[in-house]
């Protein structure tokens, strides 16, 4: 990895797991922020707490950090935080990762299950594990979602309520662009780690201003792209793009996934 440059799909607050992991490998780490939460605002609380109160879910998965840190800041805000963690505490509480673990247990819910395989497979796999047919489950998260996760548990045997807490869009943090942008267009990005579907779309949003597609898939042929998980690949592939997908599916996976390509 010396001498290499290596981007990542998110903001510099959101990367600093990655910049540690490439710097310590003697690689320089850009972070490129490529998308920005629009919150439902305090609409989603409240749709949350209908929901707990009329559904009386036995379940709630949190699929990301950012939905739990934005669901409990806006509970917060408008002082029905209590309230939330109890609808919460209330349900058995499955988080995908261990960041999103974190995130939970610093609002005071305790995480009973993370599945091994930190996605919407692994989600499903908890559930089977624990024999859940018939239960019914919450699921706050991001308006851009696929639809897998809801159609996963439903064939499991479950009730799925999913509550949109936030859409997203393409940055307009762009000042942090131009050294990536420069780079790119000497060749001289090594390789991207795509976190995401929307990061993918975005990304492409963002590049298309200063290059034409054709320009634009030529440099991204001379350079390695990393899908953190499946749905980032398939995206990449819309796009036209043929990615290395990393085994975890998490910033260290991708890292890994990337160091082990440039050792062959």
């Amino acid at each position: 990895m010396k001498g290499k440059v290596v981007a990542i799909t998110r903001s510099k607050e959101d990367s600093e797991e990655f910049t540690r992991l490439v710097s310590s490998a003697k690689a320089k780490a850009i972070s490129l922020p490529t998308i920005e939460l629009v919150s439902k605002g305090k609409e989603m609380v409240d749709e949350f707490l209908d929901a707990v109160k009329k559904d009386d879910p036995d379940y709630s998965v949190f699929m990301s950090s950012k939905a739990v840190k934005l669901l409990f800041e806006t509970a917060k805000k408008i002082s029905k935080y209590e309230k939330l963690q109890l609808a919460v505490a209330n349900t058995t509480v499955i988080a995908v990762g261990p960041k999103t673990k974190t995130a939970l247990e610093s609002e005071g819910i305790r995480v009973s299950h993370v599945p091994e395989r930190f996605s919407s497979v692994g989600v499903g796999e908890v559930f089977t594990l624990l024999n859940a047919e018939g239960k019914k489950v919450i699921v706050p998260r991001s308006g851009a979602s696929t639809p897998f996760l809801a159609q996963l548990l439903k064939k499991i045997g479950l009730k799925v309520k999913e509550v949109y807490l936030y859409d997203v869009k393409s940055s307009s943090a762009l000042s942090y662009w131009t050294e990536f942008k420069k780079l790119f267009s000497q060749n001289k990005v090594d390789g991207i780690i795509f976190t995401s579907a929307s990061s993918v779309r975005a990304f492409f949003d963002i590049m298309s201003s200063d290059v034409d597609e054709k320009t634009l898939k030529s440099h991204l042929e001379k350079t390695t792209s990393i899908a953190i998980g499946p749905f980032t690949a398939d995206e990449l592939k819309k796009f036209g793009v043929k990615p290395l997908t990393a085994d975890v599916h998490t910033v260290q996976g991708a890292v890994e996934a990337i160091k082990n390509y440039f050792a062959r």
